[in-house]
């Protein structure tokens, strides 16, 4: 989730979102599987060992795509002058163990993405 809520992205920056976050998850040696987003957050299905840390994986994720986005683009600035952070310090994760993979799918595919 974005720093304040702020409706920041558009198509074009989750593009480049979902290419950065696929990088990270590579160097990580885990498998971004499904990806989207909406104006103000994304949803990841990222298949991962035990191995890694969640914790960590999340930070850069997180750190990566906020300094390469501001780099790119520099009109999100407008969206964390107050902060300098383009990301909010919390985030969410759940196990899915069993679940479907094309259920979770679905799921990401549904969410309203911006043009």
């Amino acid at each position: 989730m974005t720093k304040f809520r702020h409706r920041v992205f558009g198509d074009e920056h989750l593009t480049r979102l979902e290419k950065i976050m696929r990088d990270v998850c590579a160097d990580f040696e885990t498998e971004l599987r499904e990806f989207n987003g909406e104006s103000n957050h994304v949803h990841l299905l990222v298949n991962f060992p035990p191995k890694i840390a969640l914790s960590k994986l999340v930070n850069s994720l997180k750190g990566v795509s906020s300094r390469r986005l501001r780099q790119e683009f520099p009109e999100l600035a407008a969206h964390y002058y107050r902060a300098n952070k383009l990301w909010s310090g919390s985030y969410f994760a759940g196990s899915v163990g069993g679940a479907p993979i094309s259920v979770l799918r679905q799921y990401i595919e549904q969410q309203n993405r911006p043009i």
